[in-house]
């Protein structure tokens, strides 16, 4: 009988297509048998426990430049360790166009800052702002040659917005070169008109920055990046959405044969806009774009996850400090929700959220939870089947999880460099025990073990859901 590096026995394995009590054989980092009575120099007696691919979060923000004296919280030591305690063995953060910085620059910079100080796997996202000649005739298609296979752009916030011709042509070149196009979709000049209007009646507490960001103003970008998509005939991801109306374009689209898919996260869940509506500036916590909506809202979410509207369910980890001049409560920010930085941590407590609130609730299968978490996001982003999924041949990317065992989710708990969780007090079933990544322990029984010069970066494949559908000839 072989002998492996590790075994992982006595656990019931479960992927996004099927469950089965097995042994996993584990050699060199990666899954080299499944069977019974598998031995090997180290074993982990998973009996009783799930065991599951570890987590794909392909929506998340570490170490990106923030201006106006604002600071992320989390680098790529603090955000991959929180990432490893949730039981996400991979993270897809961005890499942000800097204003008159060539983009080749800006990612060696950013390659610097993940360079033996990640604790998970890692592979980058480009976001464009700038969308010059030189951009799009030279360096965004060498760079998807490259394994930079997807980009993100914005219709919202100042110093990020495209229009929409600039729009199409940055989705003229992902039709050209096979990447996927992710659409942060909120309509700028909707959400200045409301800022202005309620600043001028002083409206200006945490609690008005949802009420700037109306659900009209995501569900109308959203049918423009649809519209504008199939203008070009390219498929595009729609990120972070948080209500029915969006929800429902999407959709409409996807029944008529467009190449549109749908993401939503953790905050779109479990938080609402009531959230906000703290004493004092404790509302800035949960400040994000899109904001928490309602309980209606939240139903339309799950919906869209459980029907397949929504493929990917991600954290949209985007962390400030809340008692920090440098993060949520600074000067400009006390002035006024406008200043207020958008985003809140998650991406330790995205997993355990999800696990507890759907699967152990009841509202989605085991199956339904890895495919969301961990397959499709792998499938999406061009790095299946070597991560989402338990395989021979796959990493080794294993999360144990004791389905039974209950927590009061505290933030000492995530091991992020924030101050705070939006989460605090959620009463959770279902925890991760133990994350392997590439078969060597990372977090076990809560306690760091692994390096955190251990994460490698991940060059990708073109997605296999990037091809146009063949409408137009452009």
């Amino acid at each position: 009988m072989p002998l492996f590096d590790t075994v992982v026995s006595g656990g019931l394995v479960v992927t996004a297509g099927d469950r089965v009590h097995c042994d996993i054989g584990i050699r060199g980092g990666k899954v080299v048998a499944l069977g019974h009575e598998l031995e090997g120099r180290e074993m982990i007696d998973a009996t009783g426990k799930l065991v599951l691919p570890g987590g794909v979060d392909s929506h998340v923000h570490i170490a990106q430049p923030s201006g106006n004296g604002i600071v992320m919280a989390d680098d790529f030591e603090t955000g991959t360790r929180s990432a490893a305690f949730g039981g996400t063995t991979t993270v897809m953060p961005f890499c942000l166009q800097e204003k008159d910085v060539p983009l080749r620059e800006t990612l060696r910079a950013y390659h610097a800052k993940a360079e033996g100080q990640s604790y998970v796997d890692v592979s980058f996202h480009l976001i464009i702002n700038q969308p010059n000649e030189q951009l799009l005739g030279q360096d965004l298609p060498a760079l998807v040659e490259d394994g930079y296979t997807s980009f993100k752009i914005f219709m919202t916030y100042d110093d990020l917005k495209l229009n929409d011709r600039q729009i199409l042509d940055v989705m003229s070149v992902a039709r050209e070169t096979g990447a996927l196009v992710m659409v942060h979709a909120e309509n700028y000049d909707a959400i200045r008109f409301m800022t202005e209007e309620l600043e001028k009646a002083g409206k200006t507490a945490p609690r008005y920055h949802a009420t700037s960001r109306p659900k009209v103003v995501e569900r109308e970008a959203t049918h423009r990046a649809i519209s504008l998509a199939e203008l070009v005939d390219v498929p595009v991801m729609i990120v972070h959405v948080s209500n029915r109306e969006a929800m429902e374009q999407i959709r409409w689209a996807q029944q008529r044969g467009l190449r549109v898919f749908g993401e939503t996260c953790t905050q779109y869940l479990v938080l609402t806009e009531d959230d906000l509506d703290g004493l004092g500036m404790e509302g800035a916590k949960y400040v994000c774009s899109p904001p928490p909506r309602d309980v209606e809202s939240q139903e339309a979410c799950w919906e869209g996850l459980r029907s397949g509207v929504f493929s990917v369910f991600s954290s949209d980890h985007c962390p400030y400090r809340y008692d920090d001049e440098q993060g949520k409560l600074n000067p400009r920010g006390r002035s006024s929700f406008r200043w207020v930085p958008n985003g809140i941590p998650g991406i330790g407590a995205r997993l355990p959220i999800l696990f507890s609130e759907g699967v152990s609730k009841g509202r989605m299968s085991l199956e339904q939870f890895v495919a969301v978490t961990a397959a499709n996001p792998a499938k999406t982003y061009g790095l299946y089947p070597r991560k989402g999924t338990i395989a021979v041949g796959s990493d080794a990317d294993i999360v144990v999880w004791d389905p039974t065992k209950r927590v009061v989710l505290r933030h000492e708990m995530l091991q992020d460099g924030a101050d705070y969780t939006p989460y605090e007090g959620a009463e959770l079933t279902g925890w991760p025990t133990l994350t392997l990544v590439r078969g060597t322990k990372v977090v076990e029984n809560g306690e760091l073990v692994g390096r955190k010069d251990f994460g490698a970066y991940l060059p990708r494949n073109r997605s296999p859901f990037a091809s146009p559908a063949s409408r137009v000839d452009l």
